[in-house]
């Protein structure tokens, strides 16, 4: 079976075989934006692999809404042929939370 790694969360599932990562991910507790159930139409389960060969081939689907050369990956179409490391992109709602902290800690940092 194979092993798939979630970043930036470090987490790691082995997966069966013909899982999607959405699949692997949910089953890891990784969170993947998803709006469409997994059919390829919101686009919102972009993923990075890093190694491109650890993958199943682009669906019709994914080189219909990506195109061939696209460094992403629909995470609800692609499943993993041998261990893979799969980069999630921070959830926008999330960076948007974090960044504010951030510039609440500076804030406070700059009064004391």
């Amino acid at each position: 079976m194979p092993r798939i790694t979630f970043l930036p969360d470090g987490k790691t599932i082995a997966a069966r075989p013909g899982t999607t990562l959405l699949g692997a991910a949910r089953e890891a507790g990784v969170a993947v934006r998803t709006r469409c159930g997994g059919v390829a139409g919101c686009l919102m389960c972009k993923v990075k692999v890093q190694d491109p060969s650890a993958v199943s081939p682009r669906t019709d689907a994914e080189r219909r809404k990506l195109g061939e050369d696209a460094d992403e990956r629909l995470a609800c179409q692609t499943k993993a042929l041998r261990d893979a490391t799969v980069i999630v992109p921070e959830d926008p709602l999330k960076a948007a939370v974090r960044r504010q902290l951030e510039r609440q800690k500076e804030e406070e940092d700059g009064l004391w």
